[in-house]
């Protein structure tokens, strides 16, 4: 039965993608699928659907000191307030990375801002970390907490929960350390890991701070404040973008030994259009943004094969970016990826997709032993 129902999902989805999402601004779709996934939660359905979906005991994985049900986990970007990690993790996701939060509420750049391109199974976003910002996010998650640890008491699935903080827009880069401990000192107790996101193309100047000189007072004042505000060292790591030269990726992985961080994330969206099956003529008007999809699956894998090389085995590298099947997932952790994180996929397969992927990791785990 629930073969069938996981068989028939993905025409539906697809059915239903084209003649419903489609025609709907993209943004619009994204709040329309996460309203459904918190009242189908809200009315008693995420325990039905956690029996579906439900990682298999074999893919547990153990990284940053945690223990997760799946080594595949939704990106951030998704659930950027905090409003539906539960009904998410329901899904099969093995964690949840919940942001980018900011230390101030911000609406983001202006829309449009989020497209679709069908042709590349891709998107382009310049949402500019629009959200809530960090004292409402905080409210938000010390009730998800309370409610995960009850679930947790009767065994149920719980995914491991992150958290990506950004800069405030309007805060200036002289005044971007300041920022990100505002957001640490109050979300960190309520992180199993933080993320520091320095490598997203929707906010000016924000890159700018993963060169090495303003990277390195930034890092060491979010570890020393997250551990102070949490009472406990959280695992803290760095998003990067696909973008860095190679000098510089070394570069930033050398910080990360150097200050003891746990971990990279790698990679975010890139502002690179090469690649594209969509004509040149449908994606110039779109204007700027971060590309995600597949596109970016042979640069992410690129950069996660450097990072592996050059950092020692206790450093975790979750790994982002064009992941469409349990496959791809499988090849990221083979290739040395602690945890592999999707997004655009998900936009693009439905919620059946992640229980694909899980269950197409088990098979291939099964195999691999025989």
């Amino acid at each position: 039965m629930v073969d069938r129902i996981e068989t028939m999902s993905a025409p539906l989805y697809s059915l239903l993608f084209k003649t419903v999402f489609t025609r709907m601004e993209p943004e619009q779709a994204h709040h329309l699928v996460v309203t459904g996934l918190r009242t189908a939660h809200r009315i008693g359905f995420g325990g039905i659907l956690e029996k579906l979906t439900r990682p298999a005991p074999e893919l547990k994985t153990q990284a940053l000191g945690l223990e997760f049900p799946s080594p595949f986990g939704l990106a951030a970007g998704f659930d950027k307030g905090a409003t539906a990690v539960l009904p998410l993790g329901s899904l099969g996701f093995g964690h949840i990375e919940i942001g980018t939060v900011t230390a101030q509420a911000q609406p983001g750049n202006e829309k449009p801002r989020l497209f679709r391109l069908p042709s590349d199974r891709a998107l382009i976003n310049r949402m500019g970390f629009n959200n809530d910002g960090a004292a409402a996010v905080r409210r938000r998650l010390e009730k998800t907490r309370q409610r995960a640890e009850r679930l947790r008491s009767r065994g149920r699935h719980t995914p491991v929960i992150g958290v990506n903080l950004g800069k405030t827009k309007v805060v200036p880069l002289e005044g971007a350390v300041e920022d990100y401990l505002s957001s640490t000192k109050i979300l960190a107790p309520l992180a199993d890991y933080l993320v520091v996101n320095v490598s997203s193309p929707n906010t000016p100047g924000l890159r700018q701070l993963q060169e090495i000189d303003s990277l390195r007072p930034l890092l060491r004042a979010v570890r020393e404040e997250s551990a102070a505000a949490a009472g406990r060292q959280v695992p803290l790591l760095v998003k990067i973008a696909p973008d860095l030269a190679d000098a510089d990726i070394d570069a930033v992985a050398d910080l990360v030994v150097e200050l003891g961080l746990e971990g990279i994330i790698a990679t975010n969206t890139t502002i690179s259009r090469h690649g594209l099956r969509t004509p040149e003529t449908e994606v110039e008007p779109i204007g700027a943004g971060g590309l995600s999809g597949p596109v970016l699956a042979q640069r992410s894998a690129a950069v996660l094969k450097q990072l592996r090389d050059r950092l020692p085995e206790d450093v975790v590298v979750i790994s982002v970016g064009g992941v469409v099947s349990a496959e791809d997932v499988a090849q990221r952790l083979q290739a040395g990826a602690d945890l592999v994180q999707g997004y655009t996929g998900f936009i693009y397969q439905g919620p059946f997709w992640v229980r694909r992927i899980n269950r197409g990791l088990a098979k291939l785990k099964k195999k691999s032993k025989k």
